[in-house]
């Protein structure tokens, strides 16, 4: 092949269609824990149990106020009226009825589910509770315990607001996903606009879009040149260039000038619609941990059932009925697998919101979570690292004036649309003035023609110079060498039928891309990149780039097979490829990366989808799946130490050395630890996954 023939050199591309089924598709999306037996949404909820906590709570202080045993601690007596006698027992029924419905009716859904959780326990503790309460108030019993109740039921509201806002914060993705959309449109009828509501466009509609506005859905620039804010979808932070004939998405701002647009895609069609049902899947999505999280709350609940047993039975056998109840109401709060449920599901929400924030949608919520322990990261080369576009990289004159070779090249070009054409034009535009071009003849196969201040310039690879019995001067070949050598394309420049000079094009390699390999190196992963070009432009580029190992002259059909190579010897391999020819490597790899997608989100072999095509999102998917899988542990650790260490203390294991647990106490401990579990999942957001140096 003659890469120098102008006119005819192009880059191979092979079109390939998505296999019918990928390693993302296989991935099970069952629904996630984080109803927290029938919390059902999360920020309805939030606001019930606000309400119920704060009722509850200026009912549980005249209770409290009221309570022997709180006046016997702390020296006071309480007024007394007729029926104030009364005011602990009705107000703890009313805090029992009221602020005990939510968990009472979860314990009933769990029962029925045969899924004992959280709610069964807490449900069982505040019936016992209650129970002996209201034994105590007939004369059944003798022990004080309406404060104990009305406590237990306040702290316990508290803490389950506390977890449904810090869970409805974690899901905040959504809600600001959908927020982007404007509520209104302004549609061009007849040359004048209308203002309608986003859902009543649909498709071949035209929108005026003003400055700053944001563009009410999919569609395609018709009028206007405008830089558009694509941050919220894609996560870069500088502005897009668009210009007709370009395509724009819900949700962007037009920055600068107002633009009109034709709709092509509304309502669950457009991108990002997409990207939600993205969020959403990722975020119901079970991880392994989660998993484990879950089967322990389970084994959980039947650990405290049996310590509730066996602490109800040792208090009777020593005669202590009233510590019984006190213990075993402890016990089966103490045990609440609250903090062990949150553990996961937050750290989920809060990662997969991060990531899409910043431009990385995650399908496969088990690819995000195999990232931290990948060894290798394969790079698809043309487009990846490179900008699979050329550049011009250097130009050299027989006489000397390269920027007059430029400019008269550039003139030359100015008429042509091949991208080496448009290359060499806007370098010589960036270096000054180019000059107009007369006769433009663009010859096929050859290279181009024209004339420029009274002289015939002509371009073209070796075809041309066979053509036209020009010679190389000998100034020039050492340097061509070195150019192809690079597996550059080199083009000469014919003035008069005389050589003049030569000028190099090569796919320009990104300036992130350094970054990206450099960041991976600095957190112990190999990179290693495969292309179908030769082996001299490989490793031309992998030299540029301080890559470890190159895959050079692989034919795409062919690339898993190379990924399942580097599996062979014992590595991970993370596949980093555009998500069309790169598909059986990407579903073979054991997590598959598709870079520029934009807001391409149907992409099946990916597990993880980079709007934008900066290689060095790579590096926040690393940096995001290891954050992740630690905040995970540290849950995971906290939540269940937790339980180990209160639950015997709970249980009255040390009342002989004075230290007990009563069950205000027990509530405070465990909405505390919830809390804790909750705050260090919320670190989470501080991460930086974009480094922009």
């Amino acid at each position: 092949m003659d890469p120098h023939s102008h006119h005819d050199h192009h880059h191979e591309s092979s079109t390939m269609e998505h296999p019918p089924a990928s390693a993302a598709d296989h991935a099970e999306h069952q629904e996630g824990h984080g109803d927290h037996g029938g919390h059902g949404g999360h920020g309805d909820h939030a606001a019930m149990f606000r309400d119920r906590f704060w009722l509850s709570l200026a009912l549980t202080v005249p209770v409290v106020f009221y309570s022997e045993m709180i006046q016997e601690w702390f020296g006071y007596t309480a007024p007394s009226f007729t029926g104030s006698d009364w005011i602990s027992p009705v107000l703890g029924i009313f805090i029992f009825v009221y602020g005990g419905a939510p968990f009472l009716q979860g314990a009933v859904s769990e029962a029925r589910g045969r899924q004992p959780g959280m709610m069964l326990l807490i449900g069982m503790a505040i019936t016992v509770a209650f129970g002996a309460s209201l034994a105590t108030t007939i004369g059944w019993f003798d022990l004080e315990f309406w404060w104990e109740l009305a406590a237990l039921i306040t702290i316990m509201l508290l803490g389950h607001w506390m977890e449904m806002r810090a869970i409805g914060q974690a899901s905040g993705a959504l809600t600001a996903l959908a927020e982007l959309l404007p509520d209104e449109a302004e549609r061009i009828v007849d040359d004048a606009t209308e203002t309608v509501a986003v859902a009543e466009l649909a498709v071949g509609d035209i929108v005026l879009v003003r400055p700053g506005g944001r563009v009410p859905a999919d569609g395609t620039i018709t009028q206007g040149r405008v830089e558009v804010d694509e941050s919220m979808v894609t996560g870069e932070s500088k502005p897009v260039a668009k210009d007709v004939g370009d395509d724009v998405v819900a949700g962007t701002v037009a920055t600068d000038n107002s633009i009109r647009v034709r709709i092509r895609a509304v309502g669950d069609d457009t991108a990002l619609a997409g990207i939600q049902r993205l969020v959403a899947l990722a975020q119901e999505s079970r991880s392994r941990a989660q998993v484990l999280a879950d089967r322990a709350a389970a084994l959980l609940f039947f650990v405290a059932v049996g310590a509730a047993l066996i602490t109800v039975v040792v208090w009777l056998l020593i005669g202590r009925n009233d510590e019984a109840v006190v213990r075993t109401v402890a016990v089966l709060v103490i045990a609440c697998p609250h903090a062990l449920g949150l553990a996961i599901p937050l750290v989920v929400s809060i990662s997969t919101g991060l990531a899409a924030r910043n431009g990385i949608l995650v399908k496969d919520r088990l690819a995000l979570e195999e990232m931290r322990s990948v060894d290798v990261v394969l790079f698809d080369k043309t487009g990846t690292l490179t900008r699979g576009s050329h550049k011009l990289t250097a130009v050299m004159a027989t006489d000397g004036d390269e920027d007059r070779l430029l400019s008269v090249a550039g003139a030359v070009e100015s008429d042509s649309e091949h991208p080496l054409a448009r290359a060499i034009v806007a370098a010589a535009r960036e270096r000054g003035e180019v000059p107009r071009a007369e006769g433009f003849n663009a010859m096929s196969g050859r290279g181009v023609e024209a004339t420029v201040a009274g002289s015939k310039v002509a371009i073209g690879g070796p075809t041309l110079l066979r053509e036209r019995q020009a010679e190389i001067p000998p100034a020039l070949e050492d340097t061509v060498s070195a150019w192809r050598s690079r597996g550059a394309a080199v083009l000469y420049v014919i003035i008069d039928g005389v050589v003049a000079g030569a000028v190099s094009l090569e796919d320009e390699v990104r300036p992130e891309s350094r970054q990206a390999v450099d960041e991976l190196h600095g957190m112990g992963i190999r990179v290693a990149m495969i292309t179908g070009d030769a082996h001299q432009v490989a490793d031309a580029v992998a030299a540029e780039l301080d890559i470890d190992q190159v895959m050079a002259e692989v034919l795409p059909e062919d690339k898993h097979s190379k990924v399942a190579e580097l599996q062979g010897q014992g590595l991970k391999v993370a596949m980093v490829g555009d998500g069309v020819n790169d598909a059986p490597a990407l579903a073979q790899a054991d997590v598959g990366i598709a870079i520029g997608a934009g807001t391409d989100v149907a992409i099946e072999s990916a597990g993880i989808v980079l709007a934008s095509d900066d290689p060095r999102g790579v590096v926040g998917i690393l940096r995001l799946s290891r954050a992740g899988y630690r905040k995970m542990l540290q849950n995971l650790g906290w939540a269940a130490g937790y339980n180990i260490l209160a639950l015997p203390l709970a249980a009255g294991a040390l009342a002989w050395a004075g230290i007990v647990l009563g069950p205000a106490v027990a509530a405070v401990l465990m909405s505390a630890s919830t809390v804790i579990v909750a705050v260090n999942a919320q670190f989470l957001r501080r991460l930086e996954l974009r480094s922009d140096g």
